[in-house]
């Protein structure tokens, strides 16, 4: 069914015990021997890093990303599956999805269990990642888990141990791994993907800070006083805070940072319902509303806004280009 590259990252799916807990070391030669190639697919290896997801970095990310680019530019590549620990792999894969431009699956996939174990979940997970990323066109770039295939875009990991980590709380599924076949349900919408960014010697600071009851400014504040060229603010319900924190956001705005508002509730978009402080003020004091993106996510697309320019007005469209309704939908082979 064609020429499939592997890309190594590390995670639980690479991970061994340590004497104390599990942490990745093993290569990915070793991750492939675990499972059984579906028929009619060859494989490749490229050893790019071994680490724990929590571990990971911006450059860690874009150093990825250009390698899914470079792997992508040989026409005789089929696809590409990224084994990738599941803590941070919404994150990787939304960035890898933003700017991919090409027909061909990028497939990510990992394990809630460590190699090695009787009850192991990542030999399948491979095996379903290799058959979606060889038989499908046209839908982005996919996470395959658990016999599930998921778009990137809003997917996010929703079970902290238990084997069927991801979903995307907000839409139906993507599609269905059973009986050697991918069977695909609905076309994912995708905004024209982004240009591929140079890497930057010291990549820009995007940080996360959650709204909650007796919430105030003081850690948003202390992001764009640390350097933050971007904050995502997570509001309660649709998108609410309040005025002394919409105060806040006008003034990073007014310094150039880029706000995205997303909220901590698990499904359903960012709404302008609330005044008092909610996404009403919030809104018009310049934060751009992430949809049903959450936190992870949309700090990635705050991120991937900063990288593609330099002029603020410039990187406020982009974000909200990526953040909001797409201009264009990517569809067919």
């Amino acid at each position: 069914m064609g020429r499939i590259v592997v890309i190594s990252t590390g995670g639980t799916i690479a991970s061994r015990w340590q004497g104390s807990g599990f942490a990745a070391d093993a290569d990915g030669s070793e991750v492939m021997a675990t499972a059984p190639l579906p028929e009619g697919i060859t494989v490749e290896v490229v050893d790019l890093f071994s680490v724990n997801s929590p571990r990971l970095t911006t450059a860690h990310q874009l150093t990825l990303l250009r390698t899914v680019h470079e792997v992508l530019a040989d026409p005789g590549v089929d696809g590409i599956v990224v084994t990738h620990g599941t803590d941070t792999l919404e994150e990787s894969a939304f960035l890898v999805d933003l700017h991919h431009h090409d027909a061909r699956s990028v497939v990510f996939t990992g394990s809630q269990r460590p190699m090695g174990t009787a009850d192991g979940d990542g030999p399948e997970n491979l095996y379903d990642a290799l058959l979606t990323a060889a038989t499908t066109r046209g839908l982005g770039v996919l996470v395959a888990f658990a016999g599930r295939v998921h778009a990137a875009r809003g997917t996010v990991k929703t079970q902290a141990v238990a084997l069927d980590a991801f979903a995307d709380p907000s839409k139906e599924l993507l599609g269905k791994i059973g009986f050697g076949k991918v069977a695909i349900l609905r076309t994912p919408q995708r905004p024209a993907p982004l240009a591929l960014p140079a890497m930057p010697e010291l990549p820009p600071r995007v940080d996360v800070v959650v709204h909650h009851a007796d919430g105030d400014a003081v850690l948003l504040n202390a992001a764009v006083a640390a350097g933050a060229r971007g904050v995502v603010l997570v509001g309660t319900g649709a998108g609410n805070a309040t005025p002394e924190i919409v105060d806040a956001v006008k003034a990073a705005v007014g310094r150039g940072v880029l706000v995205a508002l997303t909220t901590r509730v698990m499904a359903g978009p960012v709404t302008e319902i609330y005044t008092h402080g909610g996404a009403v003020d919030l809104v018009a004091a310049g934060a751009v509303p992430a949809g049903t993106l959450r936190a992870g996510q949309a700090r990635i697309a705050v991120l991937s806004a900063l990288l593609a320019s330099g002029e603020v007005d410039e990187q406020v469209r982009i974000l909200r280009e990526v953040l909001g309704a797409p201009r264009s939908v990517l569809v067919g082979a």
